[in-house]
């Protein structure tokens, strides 16, 4: 976990059926409300669907960098945010030539909120994660499905009562794996008040 950061950058080298399928097996292992298991993982290796995922990325990008006003990146320059923007940028180019593509899909249920129903499939794109993780994959949850959803949702025949969740790329890092960068825990949890940070200290 304390290493299983976002991979953007991959090998050319296939990802073997079994590895895959290893992580599809974690990702079926995951909770969801009442045991439902809405769920469903689809592998993507069409290449028209591919064409699609990679417009879809480079649009997604210059999207993101009108939003936030991303600025251009120096080939030369090694400060962490480059090394990022390098990263994603790169990344949304290759688009849907990521070695795997896999889209996460759950189906609504009644009376739930998209907050509540978010419970019953991101954990199972989590598990998916730290399973390739530890393998030695590298993935990346992205979301360049909202700019070609229509066209995804009639190649595959997703349902209309179901949802896509997410679209994680999937493949050999091309780098190492990296500790995880994150804020400390005294930020991140507390105790019975807001504003009374997290401490293991008997008062």
């Amino acid at each position: 976990m304390s290493s299983a950061t976002a991979v953007r950058r991959y090998r050319k080298e296939p990802v073997p059926d079994d590895v895959l399928e290893k992580c599809l097996l974690a990702a079926s292992w995951a909770p969801s409300g009442g045991n439902g298991q809405p769920w469903r993982f689809v592998v993507i290796r069409s290449s028209e669907l591919r064409n699609v995922i990679t417009a879809a990325a480079r649009q997604t990008w210059e999207v993101m960098k009108d939003f936030y006003r991303l600025p251009a990146v120096a080939a030369d320059a090694d400060d962490p945010k480059s090394r990022v923007l390098r990263a994603m940028a790169e990344h949304m180019n290759v688009g849907g030539d990521a070695p795997e593509l896999v889209l996460f899909c759950v189906q609504p249920q009644r009376g739930t909120t998209e907050m509540q129903q978010a419970g019953s499939i991101f954990p199972a794109v989590q598990n998916f994660l730290l399973a390739a993780r530890a393998q030695g994959l590298g993935a990346a949850i992205t979301l360049w499905h909202g700019h070609c959803e229509p066209e995804l949702r009639a190649s595959i025949g997703i349902p209309d009562d179901w949802k896509i969740a997410t679209l994680l790329t999937v493949g050999w890092a091309a780098g190492h794996h990296r500790p995880v960068r994150r804020k400390p825990l005294t930020e991140a949890a507390v105790i019975d008040q807001w504003d009374r940070p997290w401490s293991s200290e008997k008062v």
